[in-house]
């Protein structure tokens, strides 16, 4: 497989978040000093894919904005000398960045079709925004790699604690043919933890083939009453072989207020110029929190 488009869906409304999401798309709140979206973006980059389509909805203008030129500010930024225009203008330089809107939220599934005329006919990475990583190869990276020795698809997956479980995708898996590497059975969209097949649930990137539009031009609403990619990619392993990849690093889940809380803290932890001070903070806020 050859992967040099990227997909990521960026049309949910948000609603854990709420009222910072209002008016706001999830997809922009910071992450230290980035939108979250921009770290995928990065990690896209990061890959060597120059294609990126982003599937949004309504009230997502903002995310067009910050993969926008902003004259006025790039021209005060380069007069003042900030170093910071390099930052604002690096992405912009190197991807080429596309959008369609998907007009009703209708499942991940669902924003996914909606890429197909983008797509092609060509193989496709997909990320989804929520689901953040420091590793010492980027997670999306280590999908391809696994894509193209097998020339199959691939999903990334985690293990998931019981009572976690029903918030996922969960896969059965056969043999682990190399170390971190499962051939998929069959696949269950949020199963009660007494029927999942396994502790593995499928999070946040893919490796996909462009059969998996057929896919899902025939999958029915399942769980939540929405389009699940789950359920396509349940036809796909029937036909093809598809595997599961354990990601090696540390995921963040910063789809709930505590998951972006703690991706704050590890993110800034990263930063030469920031960690100090957090090291400081934290001690202070936990002396705090020892007196209540």
């Amino acid at each position: 497989m050859r992967v040099a488009k990227a997909v990521v869906p960026a049309a949910g409304l948000g609603t854990r978040f709420l009222p910072a999401t209002k008016a706001q798309p999830k997809e922009m709140l910071p992450v230290v000093d980035r939108p979250a979206i921009h770290y995928i973006a990065e990690e896209i980059d990061a890959c060597g894919i120059r294609d990126l389509l982003i599937v949004t909805g309504r009230g997502k203008r903002a995310i067009e904005d910050h993969f926008d030129r902003a004259i006025e500010l790039e021209r005060l930024l380069q007069k003042t000398g900030n170093p910071r225009l390099r930052e604002v203008q690096r992405l912009l330089d190197r991807l080429q960045v596309f959008y369609v809107r998907q007009g009703t939220p209708r499942g991940l599934g669902h924003a996914i079709a909606c890429a197909e005329r983008h797509v092609d006919r060509e193989d496709f990475a997909v990320l989804l925004p929520d689901d953040l990583y420091i590793s010492p190869r980027p997670a999306l990276a280590q999908l391809i790699s696994v894509a193209e020795q097998l020339d199959a698809p691939v999903v990334a997956v985690v293990p998931v604690p019981p009572e976690d479980i029903s918030r996922y995708g969960v896969v059965a898996v056969g043999e682990e043919i190399q170390p971190g590497v499962f051939r998929v059975l069959d696949m269950v969209e949020k199963p009660q933890a007494e029927d999942a097949p396994s502790h593995l649930g499928v999070v946040g990137r893919y490796v996909l083939p462009p059969e998996i539009f057929a896919h899902l031009r025939h999958t029915k609403p399942g769980a939540g009453g929405e389009i699940q990619l789950t359920d396509a990619l349940r036809a796909l392993c029937r036909e093809r072989p598809l595997y599961a990849v354990t990601v090696a690093g540390e995921r963040y889940d910063i789809g709930e207020p505590l998951g972006l809380l703690r991706a704050q803290i590890s993110f800034a932890l990263q930063r030469p110029d920031l960690r100090q001070g957090v090291v400081e903070l934290l001690r202070e806020v936990t002396q705090v929190s020892d007196t209540f």
